[in-house]
Parts: C-alpha cells; sequence; structure tokens
C-alpha cells in the first residue's frame, strides 16, 4: 500500500511540474540548458516539506542526467549544471549549490553546502582582464557512493566512497576512500 501511494504521489508531482517543465525546454532553446535549469531550480527550492521533495525529483528526473526515484533534494537547493546525476538514496540537504556532479548512490550531503564544477570555472590566468570575460573550465565532481559532506562544506574535488567531509571544510583536492577530512584546505585526519 505505501508504494502504492509513493508511485501515486510521483505520477501526481510528474502532472503538477508539466508547465515548468515546459517554460523550461522554451528557455534552454533561447538561453541553453544550464541558465534554464538554473532559473527552474530556483522557483523549485521555494516549495517546502516533502511536497517540495517530490515536485523537485519529479522536474529533476527529466531535466538533469540522472536522478534516481529515491532521491531527496530539500528546500532552496539551486542546480546550475544539465549534467548533474544523482543516484539512488541520495539525500540534498536545505539551501545548498549544485554544480556539474555525480553524487553516488547513498551521498547524504549537509544543508548549505556548495559542490562546484571543478575548481576552474573561472578563468584568472590574465591580470588585464577581468575574470568575468575569461573562459573557464567546468570539470565533473564525483562525490563515492555512502559518503558524507557536512554541512557548509565547499567541495571543487572529487571524494572517495565512504568517506566524511567535515562541515565547514573547503575541498580544493582529491579526498580518497574510507576517510575523513576537514579544514581549509581540507586534509585526510584519520582512516575511517
Amino acid at each position: 500500500m505505501r508504494e502504492a501511494i509513493k508511485a501515486a504521489s510521483r505520477g501526481i508531482a510528474f502532472l503538477v511540474v508539466l508547465p515548468a517543465l515546459a517554460s523550461f525546454f522554451l528557455r534552454s532553446k533561447l538561453f541553453g540548458s544550464d541558465r534554464a535549469l538554473e532559473g527552474s531550480s530556483q522557483t523549485l527550492s521555494l516549495i517546502p516539506g516533502l511536497t517540495g521533495q517530490y515536485l523537485r525529483r519529479a522536474f529533476l528526473s527529466i531535466v538533469i542526467t540522472h536522478c534516481a526515484p529515491s532521491v531527496a533534494v530539500e528546500f532552496g537547493t539551486i542546480f546550475s549544471q544539465a549534467g548533474a546525476r544523482l543516484d539512488d538514496h541520495v539525500y540534498v540537504g536545505a539551501g545548498c549549490f549544485l554544480g556539474l556532479v555525480h553524487l553516488e548512490r547513498d551521498v547524504l550531503v549537509g544543508s548549505g553546502v556548495h559542490i562546484t564544477s571543478g575548481r576552474r570555472t573561472h578563468g584568472t590566468a590574465s591580470g588585464s582582464a577581468p575574470i568575468r570575460d575569461q573562459e573557464g573550465e567546468r570539470s565533473l565532481v564525483r562525490v563515492g557512493a555512502g559518503t558524507w559532506i557536512g554541512s557548509g562544506a565547499i567541495v571543487m574535488a572529487d571524494v572517495g566512497s565512504n568517506s566524511i567531509v567535515g562541515a565547514g571544510a573547503v575541498v580544493t583536492s582529491p579526498i580518497p576512500d574510507n576517510v575523513v577530512a576537514a579544514g581549509v584546505p581540507a586534509k585526510v585526519i584519520r582512516p575511517r
């Protein structure tokens, strides 16, 4: 019975987000899918509670590369890259900003986490040109299965499976599997 209710709720959520999907596809033709996704996810991020989770998941399952049916994305979370992937049982806390990321199975992301599209999203090579005018380079940031990213962390590099990144940490270089990392910049502080 519980699974039937969930399935019905997913179907209703899909119907409710149809206007948002139509708007997304129209804007993606004009501005590109990443710009369209950012605007749509800002709007959908404002819907609280379980209703918001169902609506965000219904929308994301169509517009990003992959969003599993068991994903939970909380209030205030904004996506900026249509190439994002959210695997089974991923939880994303409130107020997060996610770029080009792959969150593998069973990843937990605390509130207020920023996972960028790599370390070089903005070009900085020229000292004479404004940074906004310099070409950046986006790269996929992978967070391995079973990893927990603590609240307020900033992740710019891959994090291995079954690891913990402490609250407020800034990950600027890859973190291996099965460790606890913390600090600014994040360093491995012990095995897990």
